[in-house]
């Protein structure tokens, strides 16, 4: 049936040409956009995946902008401790120096004082952004139990580490929490001599470990070794008897000498070792004054030996030099092994800063290839695809004008 009111081939093309046309506009839009997936009426599951993610990713980005600045931070701390161990293994050499006789004390103090004030400057200086790690107010405290000083308000620090959004949507920031205490902060602001450089020698005890591996703080011995005494080397004496010789019945008697000073001592199978029945804690721990590696003068032995002194380091009146020097060169040493620890704590906590801005540069680079692979156009399907639909629509275009010229033929049924 033919009609001049209804072109059904007319129509029928049209509709073609119409669908050709959406195709080609979604196709010229992903190859416009490079987006399979633009809006959440192309895949709303994909949509909303891809938006998130990036959310995600916006906030891995602010992560890794913290982990830089807090990796500024650890390095500028860690570079400032590793000038400061090595100017204490300078302060020990030149103590070690001072310990030979006839050296000028004097000329040698006036070197360790430059170094005591190149600490004080390192300390001071080692801060980013307003923060310093080296010298902090930790409220440096007597221990009630222990006797010794430590930290009485640690400082924490933070660094943000890592952001995580659990199986259930729920989003955390998690940090790397560094605890400023005795043992890394070089100065207590609070004047507590809580810190590595400001905290003072012991008064009349040493610092020993027992059988178990533990700190024990031992009182210097009551006996003094004169003749009575005999050595038996490796800094081990013992008492002897009337004739000479060495009591080893249960009167016997040793001393061990530590730093410079005797501690009394216990034979066990032949090895003797401090005897901690002489440990103290608590009040029992004191400490001298003005003693530190900052402070420590030893142009001033006199006052270290002298009894109503501050700075009386309880080895006796009579203490010989050579001592005085042995217990300030292994004061400074085991400052100095505080130092290193710290040291090596901050270099750790470095390497993972590190390690975590690698791994969130790598997670950030996944996350985003993962919202490729869900709302991206493949340019070589979609370029094909319109090159097609340019075609199908040139041949839509000729089936449409085709189908109205059919209905112009029907004129020639009306002429003369």
């Amino acid at each position: 049936m033919t009609s001049i009111l209804t072109n059904i081939a007319a129509m029928a093309a049209l509709q073609t040409l119409r669908s050709i046309d959406s195709d080609m506009e979604k196709t010229q839009g992903r190859v416009s956009s490079g987006l399979r997936v633009a809006t959440a009426s192309d895949n709303a599951a994909y949509w909303s995946i891809a938006t998130t993610m990036r959310s995600d990713n916006s906030a891995l980005s602010a992560v890794q902008d913290a982990l830089g600045l807090g990796a500024a931070k650890v390095d500028t701390a860690y570079a400032a401790m590793e000038t400061v161990v090595d100017v204490v293994k300078e302060i020990k050499s030149k103590l070690v120096a001072a310990s030979e006789a006839g050296v000028d004390k004097a000329k040698i103090q006036e070197e360790i004082t430059q170094l005591q004030d190149q600490l004080r400057s390192i300390a001071a200086s080692a801060s980013f952004s307003g923060e310093n790690w080296l010298q902090a107010d930790i409220g440096g405290q007597t221990n009630a139990t222990t006797g010794l000083i430590e930290a009485g308000s640690p400082v924490m620090k933070q660094v943000i580490g890592s952001f995580i959004r659990d199986a259930n949507g729920n989003v955390s920031v998690q940090a790397i929490q560094v605890e400023l205490d005795e043992t890394n902060v070089l100065f207590d602001l609070s004047g507590g001599d809580a810190g590595l450089l400001d905290a003072e020698a012991f008064n009349g005890l040493r610092k020993v470990t027992d059988t178990n591996g533990d700190a024990r703080y031992v009182k210097l011995s009551t006996e003094s070794v004169d003749t009575t005494w005999k050595s038996l080397g490796n800094d081990v004496w013992a008492k002897m008897d009337s004739n000479g010789d060495v009591i080893t019945d249960s009167n016997a008697q040793y001393l061990v000498k530590v730093a410079g000073a005797f501690l009394d001592a216990v034979d066990i199978a032949g090895t003797f070792n401090v005897d901690t029945n002489h440990a103290v804690t608590g009040t029992d721990v004191t400490y001298a004054q003005d003693i530190s590696i900052s402070e420590l003068d030893i142009t001033k032995l006199d006052d270290y030996r002298e009894a109503s002194n501050a700075s009386y380091l309880g080895m006796g009146t009579d203490v010989s030099d050579a001592n005085i020097m042995d217990y300030l060169i292994s004061f400074v040493d085991t400052q100095l092994e505080g130092l290193i620890s710290s040291t090596a704590k901050l270099g750790s906590i470095s390497m993972r800063i590190n390690m975590q801005e690698d791994f969130v540069s790598k997670l950030t680079d996944s996350i985003d290839s993962g919202i490729g692979r869900l709302v991206d156009a493949d340019m070589n399907e979609e370029s094909t695809k319109l090159k097609a639909l340019q075609t199908q629509q040139q041949l839509a275009i000729q089936s449409l004008s085709i189908a109205n010229t059919n209905s112009e033929n029907i004129l020639s049924l009306f002429r003369q």
